[in-house]
């Protein structure tokens, strides 16, 4: 039986197993390859996409297991807070190699939406499951403080 997914504020009809994880499903079917496939359990956080708004990893949630609004690295955010992020991280020339940037960015917007005036430790604690393999974090934390001013500003 078809799933209707919600994606970026479209609705896309899936007919897969209930078991299919939802990275596949958005990579695979709906041809979304902005989230990326770092290690498959849960623990690099390069699949992050938010479901209701909150950060999740694709690789870990099935099919069956979707339950609200998907929004990945192409539908992030609004306009404004999504050009902040961005600008944030190229001011700070976050992205090396740049492959866990799309979770890194979905991980700071679900974090910023939450906490406009993060400190240090708030965001060491909210990023803390994204790895950086470029070891890219000091950068990472000061875009992320760039951006909450910027969004503040705005």
């Amino acid at each position: 039986m078809p799933t209707t997914l919600t994606v970026n504020g479209k609705a896309h009809q899936v007919d897969l197993p209930d078991d299919v994880p939802l990275l596949w499903v958005l990579r695979d079917e709906l041809n979304m390859t902005g989230t990326k496939f770092g290690c498959g359990v849960a623990a690099c956080g390069a699949c992050t996409v938010h479901i209701g708004g909150e950060a999740v990893r694709s690789c870990q949630v099935s099919l069956s297991d979707v339950d609200g609004d998907i929004t990945t690295i192409e539908g992030v955010g609004t306009p404004a807070a999504m050009a902040a992020i961005q600008q944030a991280w190229v001011d700070h020339q976050v992205a090396q190699c740049g492959y866990c940037q799309s979770g890194q960015i979905m991980q700071a917007a679900a974090l910023l939406a939450e906490n406009p005036e993060p400190n240090d430790q708030d965001i060491d604690d909210a990023m803390q499951g994204n790895l950086c393999r470029c070891g890219t974090y000091p950068r990472i934390r000061a875009a992320i403080h760039t951006a909450a001013k910027q969004m503040q500003e705005a």
